[in-house]
């Protein structure tokens, strides 16, 4: 009984990727989850845009929703950083870790190079920020 159960959740992790990729391009995406220690908390995940959100999922998760959603506009890159401790070993060998500015507080992510590039180019290609309301009337 306790192989098949852990066969039906082996099956729906991959069936549940599988709707997670369905609605738009995914990509290997870690999300740091704690900040106290250095180089600790790192969770593995998959990363989707979609519209004017980036939905994060957890890799290792049957829930089909996303564990956490940042808008475009709360969010800014701040740069990159090197790799710190434990982080050689949690993560992946091609990936960069990103800081950017949230609505949050600050987060960290890691990913492929590429992936960077594909953040950067969402993060940009949103409409121009505006405040109206402090703009003086002429």
């Amino acid at each position: 009984m306790l192989l098949v159960l852990v066969l039906i959740a082996g099956v729906w992790l991959v069936v549940r990727r599988r709707v997670i990729a369905r609605d738009g391009g995914t990509f290997e995406l870690s999300h740091r989850s704690r900040v106290d220690r250095d180089g600790r908390g790192w969770v593995l995940g998959v990363g989707r845009y979609s519209g004017e959100r980036l939905e994060w999922f957890r890799f290792f998760s049957l829930s089909p929703r996303p564990h956490r959603i940042w808008l475009r506009d709360d969010v800014d890159f701040v740069g990159r950083r090197d790799r710190v401790g434990a982080e050689d070993v949690s993560l992946y060998d091609d990936h960069v870790v990103v800081r950017c500015g949230s609505a949050d507080g600050e987060v960290e992510f890691a990913m492929s190079e590429s992936s960077l590039m594909g953040l950067q180019a969402w993060l940009e290609a949103g409409p121009p920020r505006a405040d109206w309301d402090s703009r003086p009337v002429r």
